[in-house]
């Protein structure tokens, strides 16, 4: 279920509202991500333990 989180674009260089899906890393960190809506970059942002 995609959900809309708050990341920092490196290709726009801004901080835009992406919609992504959380996914689990290696080391067992939660992050959601997505796609830039402007630009389409791929966008990670790294969760806390409550979002």
């Amino acid at each position: 279920m995609a959900k809309t989180y708050n990341g920092y674009c490196v290709k726009c260089r801004e901080k835009r509202d992406f919609e992504g899906t959380v996914t689990e890393t290696k080391t067992g960190r939660r992050m959601a991500k997505g796609t830039c809506p402007v630009c389409g970059t791929k966008m990670n942002r790294i969760l806390g333990k409550n979002d």
